[in-house]
């Protein structure tokens, strides 16, 4: 980076496929003197059958629909590698073991009073995971990387002095890897002990409820663990896998056991 001369420069991850109009697409918002970056999106390319390519891109679509209400509210929280890009006067170097370099150079460009904008029609396509063991490394070295950030970006945790940048970022980041996943045995518990204590019949249908959604995660598992995937299954295993994710990635977090090195996730061949 020391050495690029020119205004912008655009990130992207070597296995990615950018769509002929992505450098064009991503360019076009520094009109704004207020745009210090800007965020591409992630599309994960089909193969096989209609179920088994959609489900890990669903993940990824619903992003891209938060991505959309971030940009429209201020601005994206937390730039994807897979393809973004910055003003190359506002780039900051990160330390040597921040594991999410993209997140914490896209917000820090937030916190010297510039937004990051969106392209949805600049994007970056790539494979699917070739295996859940695959994805698996992948969201918990996300999750860790999640808590590492927390605190190397504890300024924005100031709703005074950030008021909107602060409220996005709490909200849709950190409650995700702090509130959220804590959220869900402390539902279930809660939700048994009422029962069992003779609450209203109301949360004997709830507590059924969360036990076939867990059912249907579990179902969703044993499929993925022999490579099929059906969309009724896997959504809910991939929420479930998603937040289990978030624990073992702050034991990693807590023992420094998460290298910030990136371990090649193998992707299926497309």
């Amino acid at each position: 980076m020391k050495y690029v001369q020119t205004p912008f420069v655009i990130f992207c991850d070597a296995n990615t496929l950018l769509n002929d109009q992505a450098v064009r697409n991503i360019v076009k918002h520094y009109a704004d003197p207020l745009t210090g970056g800007v965020a591409g999106e992630k599309r994960v390319i089909p193969q096989g059958d209609a179920n088994a390519a959609g489900t890990e891109g669903i993940y990824w679509k619903y992003e891209s629909f938060l991505k959309k209400l971030d940009a429209e509210l201020y601005s994206v929280v937390g730039a994807a590698g897979e393809l973004f890009s910055v003003r190359t006067e506002l780039y900051q170097p990160v330390e040597e073991k921040v594991i999410l370099d993209d997140f914490v150079i896209s917000l820090r460009i937030n916190i010297k009073g510039y937004r990051i904008a969106y392209a949805p029609d600049a994007y970056a396509m790539e494979a699917p995971s070739f295996s859940i063991t695959e994805e698996h490394k992948r969201k918990v070295r996300i999750s860790a990387g999640g808590f590492q950030s927390i605190l190397l970006l504890s300024e924005l945790l100031n709703v005074f002095k950030y008021p909107l940048l602060s409220f996005q970022y709490i909200s849709h980041r950190v409650l995700r890897w702090t509130l959220c996943p804590l959220s869900m045995p402390v539902l279930l518990l809660c939700n048994f002990v009422l029962v069992i204590a003779g609450a209203p019949f109301f949360y004997s249908l709830v507590l059924i409820g969360q036990v076939l959604f867990y059912g249907m995660a579990l179902t969703g598992y044993l499929q993925a663990l022999k490579q099929t995937k059906s969309r009724l299954f896997y959504i809910p295993f991939y929420f479930v896998f998603m937040n289990v994710a978030v624990f073992q990635g702050f034991a990693r977090f807590i023992s420094k056991s998460q290298s910030a090195m990136w371990d090649k996730a193998k992707r299926s061949i497309v």
